[in-house]
């Protein structure tokens, strides 16, 4: 479903029209409701109204019960025990997402697990660092102490080497303590804002958005920087990872008044969510009972 679809033409179910490409299309409506079930509506109801007709209907002593994400229909009897006379009324019903919202729904929720991960290590890293600075002198007598004993049994080699880990070991102990608790905050305040960013995509918040494509894009010259001085695979995937991130988020989310920014937003979502997306994707009753 698009903006751009007459109010009048019927769209086919998701899932029921034929490919007009090689590659196969993701039907979000259908990965919903395989891992949620189906949205239907009125199956606590003991009559239907003429109304009701576009998400339930009654024939040949079954309901026919329609999925208000992926317009399947499921046959069921009528309830034994009613709780309710009709079904709930249009304002009384939340519809579930559909197209291209729910679509873009499950990328940020990928987005959003991502920095979650994000959050996870950056959070422990900052941890270790506060911890190392505030137990620095007695992890620094401990690792001279132990240094020692190697010197001995080894004949000096270890205590003398420039390289390697013990030389890195050295190095960090020498550090200040100031700098290091400099070090631990700046990445504690990284991971809050990477954990800022997964909770806000992960609720879909156009804020979140905005805040996850500055965040990504600041950090792109810093990778390309890493890059020239030595090309990893962990490197370029990271970077791809961003770009792809900062891409999407731009032009599939409108940011920034681009493709006709948040009000062409908004119509994508009117025009995919809502009554008027049911009633455009509703087929015709039919005039005989069904066998």
């Amino acid at each position: 479903m698009n903006a751009d679809t007459p109010p009048s033409a019927h769209l086919a179910a998701p899932g029921t029209e034929k490919p007009r490409r090689f590659r196969p299309k993701l039907r979000y409506e259908l990965i919903g409701c395989g891992l949620h079930g189906h949205e239907i509506l009125g199956t606590d109801a003991a009559a239907l109204r003429p109304e009701d007709e576009l998400f339930a209907r009654q024939s040949g002593g079954l309901r026919w019960y329609r999925c208000m994400r992926c317009d399947s229909w499921v046959a069921l009897t009528p309830p034994d025990h009613p709780t309710r006379k009709y079904p709930p009324s249009r304002n009384e019903i939340t519809l579930p997402l559909r197209g291209k919202p729910l679509r873009d729904r499950y990328v940020l929720r990928v987005i959003a697990v991502e920095r979650m991960v994000h959050f996870l290590v950056l959070g422990g890293l900052a941890a270790v660092v506060l911890l190392f600075a505030g137990n620095r002198d007695m992890l620094n007598q401990d690792f001279t102490a132990i240094l020692k004993d190697l010197q001995g049994g080894l004949g000096g080699p270890v205590a003398s080497s420039n390289h390697g880990i013990v030389h890195d070991l050295r190095s960090l102990f020498a550090v200040s303590i100031t700098s290091l608790y400099l070090v631990g905050v700046a990445i504690a305040g990284y991971a809050l804002l990477e954990g800022v960013e997964a909770v806000g995509l992960w609720l879909g918040r156009r804020w979140a958005e905005y805040l996850t494509f500055v965040a990504t894009i600041v950090f792109v010259p810093y990778e390309i920087y890493e890059l020239t001085k030595s090309v990893t695979a962990l490197k370029l995937v990271a970077l791809v990872l961003n770009l792809a991130v900062a891409v999407y988020l731009l032009l599939a989310k409108r940011l920034f008044g681009l493709r006709g920014g948040g009000k062409a937003e908004r119509a994508q979502y009117d025009a995919d969510v809502g009554w008027t997306a049911i009633e455009r994707a509703t087929p015709k009753a039919p005039s005989e009972p069904l066998s």
